[in-house]
This record gives structure tokens, C-alpha cells and sequence, in this order.
């Protein structure tokens, strides 16, 4: 695994584990109106299992979302389909793509999706990624305590709005022990998260590595203690939801001598579903043609203003 291969997989796992807690929280409301009546640890055992069983029919969606990192912003339109998730950079800096980088955008795009051998990579590695979320999220109901912490209203871009939040804090179960290292990163997370309380969804999650922790599945290294991200959620069509935003804040070492730094604020907007049985060169398609109609909207508007 060479260096570059070793940091995305470093940054992937963060994600995951981000999604997963989102995973776990979402299920703690999702038997009961009134979920604190019960033990906690209960109703993370039946969302297991239940998003276990929904997660082989999720819905697809394209979306629009921009990356900022202190180097400067991507914008790209993404399209979801069970081969992958098909990106297109559409703007750097929030300027457009020149059509120099545009052609070679959509150059790339279309070349991975002629390339057999990268795409049957690329879904061997979605296979060993969702296998890998979920030992963690069997490993939630044992990994986790959870307290009441009040309530709060939904808002833009956090569930939905004028919907009761209820707040909960989590934190490990000091008698949990990881059988691996895949594990290992629940052990160092603690935190808040907001349940929706009328539509029975996680709204936000606001989490932090109290202490440093070996990552990932290998010996890659590990992340310093400090580390902190925040994901909020909402309700999107068909009453499906999706993340809104994601912020990650982290430092570490990789193979013990590579440094690591994450510093990203993500903001994903624009959700629009899309069949499930789009294959991935058919979602390059939509994408070219998005963004197509994209600027020639934009073109049209700046004729009108003149």
C-alpha cells in the first residue's frame, strides 16, 4: 500500500465512522415515540438490524457539493449508482471549470467508466468498505453509553424544521473491548447527537477523540487526541434523508512517520433521486448533461442582464 493509497484510506475510514455513529443514533428513536423509556442499548440491537436490512435498498440521488480545505474550494455534482459514486468537478475556487478542464473532466470520467478492471477495483474495494462498516456497527450497542441531554428545534439544514430535536450524549462503554482495529476508533469517540423526535432521524452529530487511537485495519498509524467533526442532516424528497454538511478536523501519523492532517468542511445541497438502476457510465451522462444545462443557464442569465 503506498502512501498516497494509505492517507485515503485514513480519510475514507473517518468518514465511515462518521456515517456509522450516524447510523447508530438514527435507530435509537426508530422502535418508539418515546425511545428513553427503554434501555438505549436495546434499540441500537433492533437499528442494527434494521439498517443492516435497509441498507441493500437505499435510494440514489444526484447532488451538488463543495469541499473546502485551507489549500481553497471544490464543487462537484455527484450521481449515485451501485457501481460507485460518479464526481465531476464543475468549479475550483468557485469559479467555472475552464473548457480546457472541463474536457478533461469529463475525459476521465469517461475513460474509467470503458475501464472494466478499475471498476471491478472499485467495487471489491465498496464491498471490503461496507463488510468493514459493519463489524462497527455490530460492535454499537456493546461500544457506547447514552444519556438524555435535552431538547432542541430543527432548523435549516439540521432535520427538519420546527421538528422537536431530542439531545443525547454518547460516550464508550468503559467494559468494551475491540476485537480489532477496526473497532479500536470507537473507543476514543465521545459526544452529542440530536434525534429527530416527530420523524425519528439523527439532525446532528458533534463527536471528538478524547484520546489518541490506532486506525484503520492494518498498521497505518493513528489519530492524535483532539480530533473533532460535526455532521448535520436533512430531510430531503421522499422523506428520505441525507447529509448536509460535514466537517472534519483531525491530526496523526501514517506508517508511524507521515504526518496526517484532515481540515474539510463539506456542504452537499441540490439532492434530486435518481433511478437505482443507473449504471455508472449512464450517471456520467447525467452529469455532463447537468452541467451543460448548468451553464447554459448561466449563460442565458448574463445575456439577460446586459
Amino acid at each position: 500500500m503506498n502512501l498516497e493509497r494509505s492517507i485515503l484510506v485514513i480519510v475514507s475510514a473517518v468518514r465511515m465512522a462518521v456515517l456509522i455513529l450516524l447510523f447508530s443514533a438514527a435507530g435509537l428513536a426508530s422502535q418508539s415515540s418515546a425511545p428513553l423509556q427503554s434501555a438505549p442499548e436495546e434499540f441500537v440491537r433492533k437499528a442494527v438490524k434494521n439498517e443492516i436490512d435497509a441498507s441493500s435498498g437505499a435510494m440514489h440521488f444526484m447532488f451538488r457539493g463543495t469541499k473546502t480545505t485551507p489549500k481553497g474550494s471544490t464543487t462537484k455534482l455527484y450521481v449515485e449508482t451501485s457501481e460507485g459514486t460518479a464526481g465531476m468537478a464543475v468549479a475550483y475556487d468557485g469559479k467555472r471549470l475552464t473548457e480546457e478542464q472541463r474536457r478533461d473532466e469529463e475525459s476521465r470520467l469517461e475513460q474509467l467508466s470503458r475501464n472494466p478492471e478499475e471498476m471491478r477495483k472499485r467495487r471489491k474495494q465498496q464491498r471490503e468498505d461496507d463488510e468493514r462498516t459493519l463489524r462497527i456497527m455490530r460492535a454499537l450497542p456493546d461500544a457506547f453509553l447514552y444519556e438524555y441531554a435535552g431538547e432542541v428545534m430543527g432548523s435549516a439544514g439540521i432535520g427538519h424544521v420546527g421538528d422537536p430535536l431530542v439531545k443525547l450524549k454518547f460516550r464508550p462503554n468503559p467494559n468494551y473491548r475491540p476485537p480489532s482495529r477496526v473497532e479500536n476508533v470507537l473507543t476514543g469517540m465521545q459526544g452529542e447527537l440530536l434525534l429527530d423526535a416527530v420523524h425519528y432521524r439523527i439532525a446532528s452529530i458533534d463527536g471528538a477523540l478524547f484520546k489518541e487511537v490506532g486506525f484503520g485495519w492494518g498498521i497505518l498509524g493513528h489519530l492524535d487526541r483532539g480530533g473533532h467533526f460535526v455532521v448535520h442532516q436533512e430531510a430531503v424528497e421522499d422523506d428520505s434523508w441525507e447529509i448536509s454538511s460535514m466537517n472534519l478536523k483531525f491530526t496523526g501519523k501514517i506508517l508511524l512517520v507521515k504526518s496526517l492532517f484532515i481540515d474539510s468542511t463539506e456542504v452537499f445541497s441540490d439532492f434530486k433521486r435518481v433511478s437505482s438502476d443507473l449504471t455508472f457510465a449512464q450517471a456520467v451522462e447525467m452529469l455532463k448533461k447537468e452541467e451543460t444545462g448548468a451553464k447554459e443557464g448561466s449563460l442565458a442569465t448574463s445575456g439577460g442582464r446586459r
